[in-house]
C-alpha cells in the first residue's frame, strides 16, 4: 500500500481521533502530522497481520497518549491575544462540545468512541484496545449514554 493512499484515506480519521484526545484543533493537526511521520517510517515494517486501519489507529492512539504525557510535563504559557476563526457557529459549537465531552472521558473510552465515530468495526476496536468484542459493544453503549448526559449538562 502506498503512503500517499494511506494519507489520503486516513488523514481526516486520524485527525478526528487526535481531536478526541487533545480537544484542540491546532494541537490535533500537529499530533496527526506526527502520526503520519511515524506511519511513513514504519510502513516498510507493516506485516499485514491486521487491517491497515487497525494498525494506523493504534499508532494514532499511542502517539496521542505520548503527546499528552509530554505536554503535561511542559510549563504552560498563554498567547497574548486570541485569533478568531470564522465558521458556522452552531455546527462548530456542537463539534467543540462533542470533542470537549470526549476529552473528559477516561482514556480507554476516548479511544473506543473515537474509533466508533470513524466507523471502525467493533472487531477492529477490540483488537486495538485488547478488549473482547462484546465488551467493546457494551462500552460503546455506555459511552454514548455518558456523552448524552454530558451534552444535556452543558446545554442547561
Amino acid at each position: 500500500m502506498l503512503f500517499e493512499d494511506i494519507y489520503r484515506d486516513y488523514w481526516n480519521k486520524v485527525f478526528r481521533i487526535c481531536m478526541g484526545y487533545v480537544n484542540d484543533a491546532d494541537w490535533a493537526k500537529d499530533v496527526a502530522q506526527e502520526t503520519f511521520i511515524i506511519i511513513w517510517k514504519q510502513l516498510p515494517k507493516f506485516r499485514n497481520e491486521s487491517a491497515v486501519g487497525t494498525w494506523i489507529f493504534r499508532i494514532a492512539s499511542n502517539n496521542c497518549l505520548r503527546q499528552i504525557e509530554r505536554q503535561s510535563r511542559m510549563p504552560k504559557t498563554e498567547l497574548p491575544e486570541q485569533i478568531e476563526d470564522k465558521a458556522d457557529p452552531d455546527r462548530e459549537w456542537q463539534s467543540k462540545l462533542l470533542y470537549k465531552c470526549i476529552a473528559e472521558l477516561p482514556e480507554t473510552d476516548r479511544i473506543i468512541i473515537s474509533l466508533e465515530l470513524e466507523d471502525v468495526k467493533q472487531a477492529e476496536i477490540a483488537k486495538i484496545t485488547g478488549l473482547s468484542e462484546s465488551n467493546v459493544r457494551v462500552k460503546i453503549f455506555r459511552i454514548k449514554e455518558k456523552l448524552t448526559q454530558k451534552f444535556k449538562q452543558y446545554e442547561r
